[in-house]
């Protein structure tokens, strides 16, 4: 593995021994049960159990940490100053149509910065991974954000607020301003896999509102470490907390913030 640390081998196990849940039941969707947890906004019983998998994992080698967990909230531990960002099937509703764009997400802050992040997909065999001060990988590959620095040529990925979220009357404000400046814009429906495709180069920058903290934390420590640069929609730092997010390269990211802002 590209980067063999104690924390990446815990980090890898759990993600790895969760994800047998998500390919077992991806090949069985005719007898899944999902429910909606708001409008367009699902849950499964796979994410139940796989959020399950990784708490317990984790916690078996970092017992004191405490988690933010998309399913079971915030679980404070003895140790205050380490969190577990964890979503346990990033792209429900790709899942439960059996679109193969999901991922298991996890990310670990330390003393309020965050420091390692992990994004699997299970079905393509991707492992994105990052500790800081280590780079950034897919599987044995290094990583580095895309050198282009104009937009007429650069690919942007989104998301679409579910319907009946706040922040779609924004949207559709952007939308026509990003699209008549870039090259294409995508809409994928798994934000943690937006963010990794940034660190990779696929997309040359990625934005969304309405998105949770573990949505983005793992992929933040991603991008950061293959060179990109993070931001909420004003431009600063408050990403996690207020809900928004652009990700891209250093030479795009003030012009596309300046298009997205209009």
């Amino acid at each position: 593995m590209a980067i063999n640390t104690p924390l990446m081998n815990v980090m890898v196990g759990a993600a790895r021994k969760a994800a047998k849940i998500l390919t077992r039941d991806f090949g069985e969707l005719e007898h899944l049960q999902a429910s909606r947890k708001g409008p367009a906004d699902f849950v499964t019983q796979t994410d139940l159990r796989v959020e399950r998998a990784l708490r317990e994992e984790l916690s078996r080698t970092r017992p004191h940490y405490g988690f933010v967990m998309e399913e079971g909230g915030v679980v404070e531990g003895p140790d205050k100053t380490h969190r577990w960002f964890i979503d346990p099937l990033d792209g429900t509703t790709n899942f439960i149509h059996g679109v193969p764009h999901f991922a298991i997400s996890i990310g670990l802050e330390r003393e309020g910065q965050l420091v390692a992040g992990l994004i699997f997909n299970p079905i393509r065999d991707e492992l994105f991974i990052a500790e800081k001060g280590q780079g950034a990988w897919l599987n044995d590959r290094r990583l580095r954000v895309s050198t282009r620095r104009e937009l007429n040529i650069a690919l942007v990925a989104t998301g679409i607020p579910f319907h009946g979220r706040p922040g779609h009357d924004e949207f559709l404000a952007e939308l026509p301003r990003v699209m008549n400046q870039v090259a294409g814009v995508r809409r994928f429906g798994a934000a943690s896999l937006d963010m990794a495709f940034v660190a990779a180069g696929r997309f040359d920058a990625f934005w969304e509102r309405g998105l949770s903290s573990w949505d983005l934390a793992a992929g933040t420590v991603i991008l950061r470490e293959a060179g990109g640069l993070v931001s909420d929609l004003e431009g600063g730092d408050n990403f996690l907390d207020g809900r928004q997010i652009l990700a891209s390269n250093s030479a795009l990211h003030p012009a596309l913030l300046k298009c997205i802002r209009g």
